[in-house]
């Protein structure tokens, strides 16, 4: 039941992720408030992961799963009747808030359970983040009311809800792990840091393609719902399967290694899908995209987790947080790049840009994590 109740959770999160993406078209903002509705998005998934962490580890995962799935549910319910762009700023930063202490707490919970095979595991379950992805990305372009998307993602998050709710967790500690005079120590650890910008790196790429790939391939003129497939058959289907092969791959590669072979893969196919023109070429440069990415965010939690073993939920929320910061700043640039002229694939360079430096975060994270571990 463990495992049911994270992979539920994850796969609640798979289907929220995408759908401001989803449905910014339909909202017909500019580009600079496409920008900052991605960012207040982003601000709620800092303040969750900041908080989720300690909190999971004084009330442990359970109390975090709750009221991460309720906040979920009502952020939904209210989307529809937001009123105007105001009302969607409100609504998307609950929404983040809710997001983000799920994520944090269902990978908590996973590398709690499997301590021994933490990277597998947590590919594994993150596959079931894809799958929610491809179900939002393929039902949001198929012309069907966003009211009812919204009604629909709530009923079944309000289902993982149910089944948290009645599912026997491990008893937290009731206390956190670290005291406050811990925290200057905690970062003042090189490996820390570097983990927080890889993620930090990889958030904006990941959340970029979710955020502004559909809205990109409208303005070179697709159809609005050949635009969302793109991204269903081609960059959430290409999670899910990446995410399956990569619970097979790191049981006997190192996690390191795979980061950097996906970082440079990024790099190579970000660029390639803005730079093709046939929709077949695009998806498969959006779908190889996908796979790229798979590994990269539960891969570093799981770095994380096996750098960090004492407030390990701590500090994959640290990590998470600056994940979520990336995705804010990369927004705002975004949004900025693109102009009043909605120049989007100027923009979107900024992808295989931060994919590029990913790399040499990577080579340079391999000695300051041996160093770590010596000591």
């Amino acid at each position: 039941m463990l495992i049911l109740s994270a992979t539920l959770a994850v796969f609640v999160y798979g289907l929220i992720a995408p759908i401001l993406g989803a449905l910014l078209p339909s909202y017909h903002l500019s580009a600079a408030e496409n920008g900052t509705l991605a960012m207040l998005q982003a601000i709620g998934l800092v303040v969750s992961s900041l908080s989720a962490g300690p909190v999971i580890d004084v009330k442990g995962n359970k109390i975090a799963l709750l009221t991460g799935l309720f906040l979920i549910v009502a952020s939904l319910v209210a989307a529809p009747n937001a009123g105007g762009y105001g009302g969607l700023l409100v609504v998307y930063f609950i929404l983040g808030v809710g997001g983000g202490t799920v994520v944090t707490a269902a990978n908590a919970l996973v590398g709690a359970v499997e301590p021994g095979r933490r990277g597998s595991a947590l590919n594994f379950i993150n596959l079931f983040f894809g799958l929610g992805g491809i179900i939002t990305t393929y039902v949001a372009s198929e012309r069907i009311d966003p009211a009812v998307v919204c009604y629909g993602i709530a009923a079944l998050a309000a289902a993982a809800l149910l089944v948290n709710a009645a599912t026997k967790m491990p008893a937290p500690a009731g206390r956190a792990n670290f005291q406050m005079a811990d925290v200057p120590r905690l970062f003042s650890q090189p490996a820390l840091w570097l983990l927080c910008f890889f993620l930090f790196l990889y958030v904006s790429c990941e959340v970029g393609v979710w955020n502004w790939l559909k809205t990109y391939l409208i303005s070179v003129n697709f159809d609005a719902t050949a635009a969302g497939h793109v991204v269903s058959y081609g960059f959430a289907f290409g999670i899910l399967v990446g995410r399956i092969a990569a619970s097979r791959i790191l049981i006997k590669s190192p996690a390191l290694t795979v980061t950097l072979i996906a970082a440079i893969l990024m790099a190579i196919t970000t660029y390639a899908m803005l730079n093709l023109q046939s929709q077949t070429a695009i998806t498969i440069a959006v779908f190889c995209a996908g796979l790229a990415m798979a590994p990269v965010f539960p891969t570093t939690l799981a770095i994380t987790g096996d750098t960090f073993s004492r407030a390990a939920a701590t500090a994959l929320g640290i990590v998470i947080t600056f994940g979520w910061i990336g995705l804010a700043v990369s927004s705002q640039i975004i949004g900025a790049l693109a102009g009043p002229e909605n120049n989007y694939r100027g923009a979107l360079l900024l992808l295989p840009a931060f994919s590029v430096l990913m790399v040499l975060v990577n080579l340079v994270l391999r000695p300051v994590l041996r160093r770590h571990i010596r000591a």
